[in-house]
């Protein structure tokens, strides 16, 4: 009876420590990322994942840091790199949470970095897709403040392109706001939502 509870006891021990690695690592990443370190926190994105090849948050997160960091490059080839990675990224993470708003809602923002830096090269070919990840997402999770904030600001994008006003979106950047500032993540390292840039947004909005 003593063996048992002994083998009980360190099973359970190792399970906690395994869960407390995984938790340590992934705080450690986002603690890169708001010092700027951004190379350095996808790397540890990476290395948590292949860890826990599992779980679609440590390549969720490598993936989102890559295509923030792909704005801003001047060199196709560079772009074209980092977004293959971020790709690849994401195609993890859609193989362990299929139909995850949050994940479609990344795949939209992986191409609008192919848009802002060629439109005229890539904005026939993605503007389609995202226009349809953005309703799938939506179908999916239509109280989901994330999609709806992405939604609007993609069709803001779309709006002043052509010369029209924004205005109209303003009202669903509104309620993102609001449902933001009351949503509970009960789900550890869950994307949440960034009500300041949320009222940034707004502010470009009613411009």
């Amino acid at each position: 009876m003593k063996k048992l509870i002994l083998i009980i006891a360190l099973l359970f021990t190792g399970i906690i420590s395994a869960q407390t690695k995984y938790q340590t690592g992934m705080k450690k990443a986002f603690s890169l990322w708001e010092k700027g370190k951004m190379t350095e926190a996808s790397q540890l994105f990476e290395r948590i994942s292949k860890a826990e090849p599992t779980k679609w948050k440590p390549v969720y997160y490598a993936a989102t840091v890559e295509i923030i960091g792909s704005f801003g490059i001047k060199d196709e080839a560079k772009l074209t790199e980092k977004l293959n990675k971020a790709q690849e990224f994401l195609d993890t993470a859609k193989s362990n949470s299929e139909n995850n708003p949050e994940i479609l809602i990344t795949q939209a923002f992986l191409n609008l970095g192919y848009i802002a830096f060629d439109g005229q090269k890539y904005g026939m070919t993605l503007s389609g897709k995202n226009a349809q990840l953005y309703a799938k997402a939506l179908a999916i999770a239509p109280n989901n403040p994330r999609v709806i904030l992405g939604n609007a600001e993609w069709n803001m994008g779309a709006a002043k392109f052509f010369g029209k006003p924004t205005t109209p979106y303003c009202d669903e950047i509104k309620r993102a706001i609001k449902l933001g500032k009351v949503e509970k993540i009960e789900e550890e390292f869950y994307p949440k939502f960034m009500v300041g840039r949320a009222e940034g947004v707004l502010k470009q909005c009613e411009k």
